[in-house]
C-alpha cells in the first residue's frame, strides 16, 4: 500500500486515506514508499502505544527518510540524551518520574500552577485581536501558534524576546524529522537544530550558575536532581527543556487550530459555543478525536510481533495512525461525523496511551478551553474569511494548518441571543 503524506489528498483530507486503510481487511500494511508499517485500527494502535517492550521508542525522533551525509554529520553533533519521546526503559521511567514531580500534569495542579499564566496570555492575545475590528487575520500565527509558545516560555522561564527563534527552531525540527525537505534544506534545518540544542544547554547552565532559585521548570528540575546524576543529569535537564519547547507548544497549537477550524467552519457551532461556554470542554474533546494535532507516531519493533493476521519483523519502523484509530467504527459510532456530545469520545488516542501518555495533556486542554471561551465572549462575530481553504503542511506526524483566515467582528450575530436563550432554557430544565 502507498501512503504519501507529503502530497495530494493527504494535505487537504487525510481522513479519506484513513478510511481506505481502515476498510481494508488486513488492517496492517507496509508502505513501500515510506519504508514504514502502517498500523491503523484502534485496538492495535492502543496496544502498540502501551507495549514499550515490543514497540520501542529509540527511533521515534529519527528522520523518516534517508538524510543526506552533510545534514547527518550535523545531526550527529546533537548529543541530547533521550528523556521523553525517544526514551525506553530504564531511562524513561526515571525521567518520567522527574517530569511528574516538576511539571504540573493533573487537572488540579495544572489549574493552580498554570491557569493564571494561560489566562494572562489569552487576554493579551485576544485584546490584540479585538483591537483589529473588521480586519482579516490569520489565526494560526497570530493566535493558535503564539499562545502555547508564550505559555511554555513562561513555564520554562524563557524570555519573550526569544519567541521568534524558538518558533523557527521548533518548526524546523518537525520539518526535519517528519517532513521531506530537500538536501540543502536538510543541512540548514540540522544546523538550526544544533543551535537550538546549544541554546537549551545554555539555559540550563545559567540556572546552574545562578543557584537555580526560581519557580520555573528548569529550576525545579535542577532542584529535583539535587546534584545527583542517578536521579537526573544536567544534560538530561537540558534535554527535557529541549523537548518541552517543541512538544509543549506545537501540539497545543495544532489542537487550537483544529478546534477553531471546526468551530468556525460551522456558524452553528460557533453560535452554540458563544451561547453556552459550558459546551467548550466537550467541543475540545471531540476535536481531539476528530482532528488530532498528531495523527501519526513512530515506533520500532524490538522483536517479531503479530498484529491481526500480519507479522511485522523485528527492527521495523511502524507508523501508528492515530488519526485513523480515532475514526475506527469498532470503537466510535458514526466516526466520520463531528459530534461534540458523543458518549464514546473519551476513547480517543490523541494524547497517546500507556507509559508515554502526553505529560502535557491537562495543560493543552486548559489552554484550548480558556482560549475558545474567551474568544467566543470577546469576538462573538468571528468568522472564516471568504475563500478560506483547509490545507495542511506536508508531514507524516503533525497535522498543522497552513492558514486559518478569519474576520474580526466583535458584534454579536443576530442568532446568538436566541441561542443563549435556548441554552438557558435547557439548563433550567435540567
Amino acid at each position: 500500500m502507498r501512503l504519501n503524506p507529503f502530497a495530494g489528498v493527504y494535505l487537504t483530507d487525510p481522513a479519506s486515506m484513513w478510511r481506505r486503510i481502515l476498510d481494508d481487511p488486513d488492517g496492517v500494511h507496509y508502505a513501500e514508499d515510506l519504508g514504514l508499517w502502517l498500523i491503523s485500527r484502534h485496538a492495535d494502535v492502543r496496544r502498540a502505544l502501551a507495549d514499550a517492550a515490543t514497540f520501542g521508542n529509540a527511533l521515534t525522533l529519527a528522520p523518516v527518510y534517508e538524510v543526506c551525509p552533510e545534514a547527518m554529520s550535523v545531526i550527529m553533533q546533537i548529543d541530547a540524551p533521550p528523556t521523553t519521546a525517544a526514551a525506553d526503559p530504564p531511562v524513561h521511567p526515571r525521567t518520567r518520574r522527574a517530569l511528574r514531580a516538576t511539571f504540573a500534569n493533573t487537572p488540579d495542579r495544572v489549574e493552580a500552577e498554570y491557569g493564571p499564566i494561560v489566562r494572562r496570555r489569552v487576554d493579551q492575545l485576544v485584546s490584540r485581536l479585538t483591537a483589529r475590528q473588521g480586519d482579516q487575520v490569520d489565526l494560526i500565527p497570530e493566535f493558535a501558534t503564539e499562545l502555547p509558545l508564550l505559555v511554555v516560555l513562561d513555564i520554562l522561564g524563557v524570555p519573550d524576546a526569544d519567541i521568534g527563534r524558538i518558533r523557527s527552531w521548533a518548526d524546523g525540527q518537525i520539518a526535519l524529522i517528519w517532513g521531506q525537505p530537500e538536501p540543502a534544506e536538510q543541512v540548514r534545518l540540522a544546523q538550526d537544530l544544533l543551535e537550538f540544542w546549544h541554546y537549551c544547554e545554555e539555559l540550563v547552565r545559567r540556572r546552574v550558575d545562578s543557584g537555580h532559585q526560581g519557580d520555573d521548570f528548569i529550576s525545579r528540575a535542577l532542584a529535583y536532581r539535587d546534584d545527583d546524576d542517578a536521579v537526573l543529569t544536567v544534560p538530561e535537564v537540558a534535554s527535557l527543556a529541549f523537548n518541552l519547547l517543541v512538544a509543549g507548544h506545537e501540539t497545543t497549537a495544532g489542537l487550537l487550530a483544529h478546534a477553531l477550524d471546526q468551530a468556525l467552519s460551522s456558524p452553528r457551532h460557533w453560535s452554540e459555543l458563544t451561547a453556552d461556554p459550558g459546551a467548550v470542554s466537550a467541543f475540545v474533546g471531540e476535536t481531539l478525536r476528530f482532528a488530532p494535532a498528531i495523527d501519526g507516531w513512530l515506533r520500532v519493533t524490538n522483536r517479531d510481533v503479530t498484529v491481526g493476521t500480519v507479522t511485522i519483523p523485528a527492527g521495523a519502523r511502524c507508523l501508528l495512525l492515530i488519526g485513523a484509530a480515532n475514526r475506527d467504527p469498532a470503537v466510535f459510532a458514526h466516526p466520520d461525523q463531528f459530534h461534540p456530545h458523543r458518549a464514546d469520545g473519551g476513547s480517543h488516542l490523541s494524547f497517546g496511551h500507556g507509559p508515554h501518555f502526553c505529560i502535557g495533556a491537562g495543560l493543552a486542554r486548559l489552554e484550548a478551553e480558556i482560549a475558545i471561551t474567551r474568544l467566543t465572549d470577546a469576538i462573538p462575530g468571528l468568522r472564516l474569511a471568504t475563500g478560506q481553504q483547509r490545507s495542511y503542511k506536508a508531514n507524516v506526524a503533525f497535522r498543522a494548518h497552513h492558514t486559518l483566515l478569519a474576520v474580526i467582528d466583535i458584534t454579536t450575530p443576530a442568532d446568538v441571543p436566541a441561542a443563549r436563550g435556548e441554552a438557558a432554557a435547557e439548563a433550567h430544565a435540567a
